[in-house]
């Protein structure tokens, strides 16, 4: 019976978008049914065979590599914030030493791999194949794989040229597809938190759904001319590694660019988190003011249900994943992660279904916060006529970042029991 509630579901988080769609009569169904069967082809092989386990359990395995190995820097400096198993003298971890303070390995990392060319060109050929089997537009293919490693801000900035010269429409579709990114660099702290196969095993599929949300919600007919690439670049440290004479900025300072950008994102992420929990807090307080039950989280829990109950899940269960759905579109991943990281491994208590699909609901960026990002973003890259349109297209931003995660979740769901 609930293999059966979440075939539904999918349908119905197909048909929500369908609903809401722009235009009915101009989506591309022949290239929204091979994506569909691509993403469940991909969920399948991913969760259902030894080997496609091993495949996301071997890069989740190499991304808790490279946290282990960052912790030697963490341990030279602060010995007292790691603990006797990474060489430090801690009894445990915070947050930010187990999650954070990584990132000052992981995002010079991947900037290096920017700045050598390597990162730009996995991603422009990755880009190229799946607009070639899908059928969408090159840009828009090769734009819903940069965002999964660059993230949604680093993505726009260095596809500037491109969003200069598309029209308006099609820069809608870039910032409701930008709703569904990640950014690589960071994946190894989601690994230490919440089980990092299915964390995975979310950012293919989120790429796939990304095309297929916005492919119903926003479909736009893109002419043989307007179907090239202007520009192919990498993370917004390396694009700015180039020089006004043409020549690369040196190595060593464009390193330390890139570490102090890592330290500025640290920051970034540590004060939303601490933010964002307290004034959920004060919510709470206020509402509890009018009855002891009320909370965020049971007010979230309320609206939310209906769609946590089509992933296939028992109400109890289904009550508790809504109000971290919820919990997570009013704050952030990193907030929901936090709060589930210290049992959500056990599968006994909670089950493999719904383990698989919460992490791959929480693996994105699909909150309120980042509409206003994405539409910073637009301010300092597009036109006036853009940044109006993709301002009025902020209900539709949120809708898609939402309907993927949903997807996302949805379709995992339907392999693992």
């Amino acid at each position: 019976m609930y293999l059966i509630v979440n075939i539904i579901g999918v349908i119905v988080y197909l048909g929500i978008a369908f609903l809401f769609s722009k235009s009915k009569k101009t989506i591309n169904w022949k290239s929204t049914a091979i994506v569909l069967v691509l993403n469940l082809v991909i969920a399948w092989i991913l969760t259902s065979f030894s080997w496609g386990r091993d495949i996301v359990s071997g890069a989740a395995a190499g991304f808790n590599w490279l946290v282990q190995v960052a912790y030697k820097g963490i341990v030279f400096a602060l010995p007292n914030w790691v603990t006797p198993q990474y060489g430090g003298t801690a009894k445990s971890m915070n947050f930010v030493t187990s999650s954070l303070l990584p990132i000052l390995l992981i995002v010079p990392m991947f900037d290096i791999l920017t700045y050598i060319g390597v990162l730009p060109w996995v991603i422009k050929w990755i880009g190229r194949g799946l607009s070639k089997i899908t059928g969408q537009p090159k840009f828009e293919s090769f734009f819903s794989v940069e965002m999964m490693f660059l993230g949604n801000t680093e993505a726009l900035a260095v596809s500037n040229l491109q969003i200069k010269t598309m029209r308006a429409e099609r820069n809608v579709t870039l910032a409701m597809m930008s709703m569904s990114c990640i950014t690589a660099s960071i994946v190894g702290a989601y690994t230490q938190m919440v089980p990092g196969n299915y964390v995975l095993t979310a950012i293919p599929l989120n790429i796939l759904n990304a095309i297929i949300v916005t492919n119903i919600l926003n479909p736009v007919k893109v002419s043989p001319e307007e179907d090239t690439i202007a520009k192919v670049g990498g993370s917004s440290a390396a694009e700015e590694a180039e020089m006004e004479d043409g020549k690369k900025e040196p190595f060593f300072s464009f390193l330390g660019d890139s570490i102090l950008g890592a330290g500025r994102l640290i920051l970034i992420i540590a004060a939303n988190v601490i933010a964002f929990v307290a004034l959920a807090a004060l919510i709470d307080k206020l509402l509890g003011l009018i009855n002891p039950w009320l909370s965020l989280e049971h007010l979230l829990g309320i609206v939310m249900f209906p769609f946590a109950w089509l992933m296939g899940l028992d109400v109890h269960d289904a009550f508790q994943f809504a109000q971290y759905m919820g919990t997570k579109l009013v704050t952030n991943e990193f907030v929901v992660m936090g709060k589930i990281a210290p049992t959500i491994h056990n599968v006994s208590m909670y089950g493999a279904h719904y383990q698989a699909q919460l992490t791959v609901f929480l693996t994105s960026f699909a909150n309120f916060s980042t509409t206003g990002m994405i539409i910073g973003a637009f301010k300092g890259l597009a036109d006036k006529e853009t940044n109006s349109l993709v301002s009025k297209n902020v209900g539709y931003m949120l809708l898609s970042g939402i309907l993927v995660s949903l997807l996302s979740a949805g379709i995992v769901g339907l392999f693992v029991w």
